[in-house]
């Protein structure tokens, strides 16, 4: 298990005594190289579960995970002047909302935008991750306010710095929660700086909730009217078939369907229909969001990564991410997580013992108008 393709691992002893992190650097790009690896490997266990493989992964994480702790990363706002190599990065690696040329990055680095990245000193000049911030007056309701809408604000108006892509460079370190550091070091770097900023929040996707929905539609189809789920409300299903008189179903939720997995999406450019989708699908989306769960965490895997970290479900967008991608993924909803520095800690852990979900009021209203949550934070 120490060797792999004939590269010589650090040894359990050097840990022992304190050298781990030299561990990392004893051969030039070493550890660029055993990322590299790890991404193989995580590949290959995509496609067939070998025990040798899965153990000598696991083995490469936590070697990773000590060398790439908090005190031996660097954190680094990239700006325009970066080298032409920085910015490459940045570009090939945005991960939620492609950068689509030099005029939107220089945008995204420039006044009211931040971009900050860990970067470790072996592998200098390469962000392992990178989180862009948009500075604005109030927590944004569609991306069109943070990528297209012109001109920013003055920076020394802003209220609210809200970090809109989370991306990483490094396939092989999936799984290794540098998001994790790299917010909160962020909201300290901010705060220092700008001390008007007050809000922290994530104008988030859904990548997980159209899949989720669509396969429960199609499951209830399948299981026929006795075992049937009651996906919709009956006024939700009277609204969406008196909408749709042209679309064909013998339901609503086979209407539902046909609408959601049209190939153009043509059901945004009708007013009635966007209208009667709305009320049924924030509902479903905020059940999606506090209620479907995967060993006890939240199902959404942007969800999950930002709830670990200590965040709340603050707030549902409707009709956010007019994008192919949004469409596809959440139905255009996109969604606020709410970063409250005294709340961080307690909340990070409850998620983590128990599987509890702190969310707004707003987002419990929407499955259950007229209880109160001991939960809820206002």
């Amino acid at each position: 298990m120490k060797q792999y393709l004939g590269l010589e691992l650090p040894s359990d002893k050097a840990q022992d005594t304190g050298h781990e992190e030299e561990g990392s650097t004893l051969s030039p790009g070493g550890l660029k190289f055993l990322s590299i690896i790890r991404a193989d490997i995580l590949s290959i266990l995509a496609e067939e579960n070998i025990a040798s493989l899965r153990a000598l992964d696991s083995y490469l994480k936590e070697k990773l995970i000590t060398w790439l702790s908090p005190a031996s990363l660097e954190l680094r706002q990239i700006t325009w002047d970066d080298p032409a190599s920085v910015l490459e990065k940045i570009v090939a690696y945005e991960a939620v909302h492609p950068i689509s040329n030099l005029t939107d990055l220089k945008r995204r680095l420039g006044v009211g935008r931040r971009c900050f990245g860990y970067l470790h000193p072996a592998i200098p000049g390469e962000p392992l991750i990178f989180i862009e911030v948009a500075l604005l007056k109030n927590v944004a309701q569609t991306i069109q306010e943070v990528l297209w809408d012109d001109p920013p604000i003055p920076e020394d108006e802003a209220t609210c710095a809200l970090f809109y892509s989370i991306s990483s460079t490094q396939p092989g370190l999936a799984g290794i929660n540098l998001g994790k550091f790299l917010i909160k070091r962020m909201i300290d770097l901010v705060k220092k700086d700008m001390p008007n900023i007050s809000v922290f929040a994530t104008l988030s996707p859904i990548p997980g909730y159209m899949q989720w929905l669509l396969s429960k539609l199609a499951s209830a189809e399948r299981s026929g009217s006795t075992f049937q789920e009651n996906i919709l409300e009956p006024e939700e299903e009277k609204a969406l078939l008196d909408a749709s008189v042209e679309i064909a179903g013998k339901n609503g939720m086979e209407v539902m369907w046909n609408l959601l997995t049209s190939t153009n999406y043509e059901w945004i450019n009708s007013d009635r229909l966007v209208s009667v989708l709305k009320i049924p699908l924030m509902r479903l989306c905020a059940r999606f969001l506090l209620q479907e769960k995967k060993r006890g965490k939240a199902l959404d895997s942007v969800a999950n990564f930002h709830l670990q970290n200590g965040a709340m479900i603050g707030r549902l967008n409707w009709m956010a991410d007019r994008s192919g991608k949004g469409l596809l993924q959440s139905g255009g909803i996109m969604v606020n997580y709410i970063y409250r520095l005294e709340n961080i800690e307690e909340n990070a852990q409850s998620y983590f013992s128990t599987g509890h979900i702190h969310a707004s009021c707003d987002i419990h209203c929407y499955i259950e108008p007229l209880k109160e949550h001991e939960e809820t934070t206002d």
